[in-house]
């Protein structure tokens, strides 16, 4: 039983100080581990991936955020959205589902999947709802990305208070403009959105870019967007309970989109494109920043995996085993080995050229997440990409989703058995394989981070080392295990020498978790113009007046700063 059973634990998290209790913490060594998760006490719905968001910070630096002088802060928060506000204060009227929690206010936005830092800001998100502003230090809510009316509402249900936004998980921050880009679609319609930082956001309309299922990640070059069609399908039968009946789409659109095009177009106005395809599926893709050589992206591929169905009640396994009643709610794990593609776009020509691929059926399986160099250098030029990778895990594929995909999967590729977990390094420029460390069967590996070993080096950009690219520093990776939670740090120029350091603490865990993120430092958010959730109460009368009481009551404790647990 490699998964640990307490990855989906209901247990409500508690702040906890870690020491290193093995190896010796490396010199420099510092800023902030973030991550973004579902607050498992909310975990009462079929998915966890709707859980409401909440958020872990570990700091790099012993004796801090009250840490004493050899220990290492390890802090939380449940994120006070009006979200979470409201349906803290009317339990009653909220319904988990398979696609998110309904009420009569409107839909959840769990704010939950990854976190986002923009400088010393600090955001949260998630692919269906608006960008939250949360205070790195105290990590409570200070305000939603543009009012409910700038965006793309999709209504199928009344949503007077909380509206649903087809957006992405994964915005990013143009470091030449200071802008944040992100993505509105509408029925399919792709949107491309744009903030300032403050204020409202402005839409524009993208010709012919149709989305099919979902859009998790928005990424970019210095003139281009970049959004791809990402594998997360829902169909209207699900929504009221029913099964799936058609797998994810094996290929999807791309569509690349001039910023100096969305720039001399009126807000509202659409907007030129040029469209591709890729496969097989995927959800994450990273373009380099650089793109004088022409646009490069690099796509994970999640092929035949399967996010949007889960574990339930009298499931059967890959192997045919019951599934444990522990792993209840897991999403589907790949039933292919990892893929990883570099593609070249053409724009001009519309044509694109794959220039490497990394797929190794004997040892990289269950991709989780990366560790790559975010700063502006280590984006125009990477060098390494770093991964952990879960194994093989027949436990965590069930039949349902296995005969779903039944004509896709080609199981001649399954290992005769589970394999390790492992972290993994791969050039850049060919994805060829540079090193690996195997981890124990019952490691739970979770989302890294790289870290430079002197950031804000002189006459470098923000959050950049003075040898960018993801080679030189750190790996940070955190562990779920049954036996306990730990963080391993790596040399990134080698991870196969093995962690240099662990930090631990008896008998903690960590549940599920999503993406984590690097920030050289914590400081508290500054006093800025932001959105009111007070401004959205337009429509208070179209609710009963115990419901109406309720989301004025929550407006005004988010006006006065009163805690959510008061």
């Amino acid at each position: 039983m490699p998964i640990p059973r307490s990855l989906l634990s209901r247990e409500t998290p508690t702040d906890h100080d870690l020491r290193v209790t093995q190896g010796t913490w490396p010199a420099g060594l510092r800023g902030e581990l973030v991550i973004s998760a579902p607050h498992p006490a909310t975990f009462d719905g079929p998915h966890p991936f709707f859980g409401e968001g909440m958020i872990y910070r570990l700091s790099l630096q012993p004796g801090t955020f009250g840490a004493g002088p050899d220990e290492f802060a390890w802090r939380q928060r449940r994120l006070d959205t009006p979200s979470a506000r409201l349906r803290a204060a009317r339990p009653d009227v909220f319904t988990p589902t398979m696609m998110g929690v309904q009420s009569p206010y409107g839909v959840v936005n769990a704010a939950n999947t990854a976190p986002l830092p923009w400088g010393d800001r600090l955001f949260a998100t998630w692919d269906v709802g608006r960008p939250v502003e949360v205070d790195p230090v105290s990590l409570r809510f200070l305000g939603d990305v543009g009012h409910r009316d700038e965006w793309q509402v999709f209504e199928v249900t009344p949503q007077p208070l909380l509206p649903l936004v087809m957006s992405t998980a994964h915005p990013v921050i143009d470091p030449d403009r200071d802008v944040m880009w992100t993505v509105n679609t509408f029925w399919g319609q792709l949107h491309v959105v744009r903030w300032d930082g403050q204020g409202p956001v402005r839409t524009w309309p993208i010709e012919g870019a149709l989305i099919p299922q979902s859009v998790h990640t928005i990424t970019q070059t210095r003139e281009w967007l970049i959004v791809a069609d990402c594998a997360f399908k829902v169909e209207p039968q699900v929504l009221t309970g029913g099964d799936r009946t058609e797998p994810a789409n094996h290929d999807g659109p791309v569509y690349l989109i001039r910023k100096d095009q969305i720039e001399a177009t009126a807000p509202g106005q659409p907007v030129p494109c040029r469209t591709f395809r890729v496969a097989p599926e995927n959800n994450h893709y990273y373009a380099v920043y650089d793109d004088r050589d022409g646009i490069q992206v690099l796509f994970e591929h999640t092929e035949n995996a399967e996010l949007a169905m889960t574990q339930r009640d009298g499931d059967l396994d890959a192997l045919g085993r019951p599934c444990d009643p522990a792993l209840r709610g897991l999403y589907g794990f790949p039933m292919s080995p990892d893929r990883t593609s570099l593609i070249a776009f053409d724009p001009d020509s519309g044509t694109m050229t794959h220039r490497a691929e990394l797929r190794d059926p004997q040892r990289l399986w269950t991709r989780q997440l990366n560790a790559m160099d975010w700063s502006t250098e280590g984006m125009s030029r990477p060098t390494s990409y770093h991964t952990v990778h879960q194994g093989w895990r027949p436990e965590a594929i069930t039949q349902r989703v296995l005969a779903l995909y039944a004509d896709r999967v080609d199981r001649s590729l399954w290992p005769s058995e589970e394999t390790p977990p492992l972290v993994a390094t791969a050039s850049r420029d060919d994805m060829a394989v540079t090193a690996t460390y195997e981890l124990a069967m019952d490691d739970f590996p979770t989302s890294p981070i790289f870290v430079p070993t002197d950031p804000d080096a002189p006459g470098t950009s923000r959050y950049a080392g003075s040898d960018p690219g993801g080679h030189d520093g750190w790996v940070v990776v955190p562990i779920m295990n049954d036996g306990g939670f730990r963080v391993e740090v790596f040399d990134a120029a080698d991870v196969s020498k093995g962690p240099v350091a662990t930090l631990s603490k008896s008998a903690m865990h960590v549940p599920f978790v999503l993406h984590s993120a690097w920030m050289p430092r914590a400081v508290p958010a500054e006093d800025r113009p932001r959105h009111r959730f007070g401004d959205e109460l337009a429509r208070l009368d179209e609710l009963p007046e115990d419901l109406a009481r309720a989301a004025r009551q929550v407006a005004a404790d988010l006006d006065e700063g009163v805690p959510l647990d008061a």
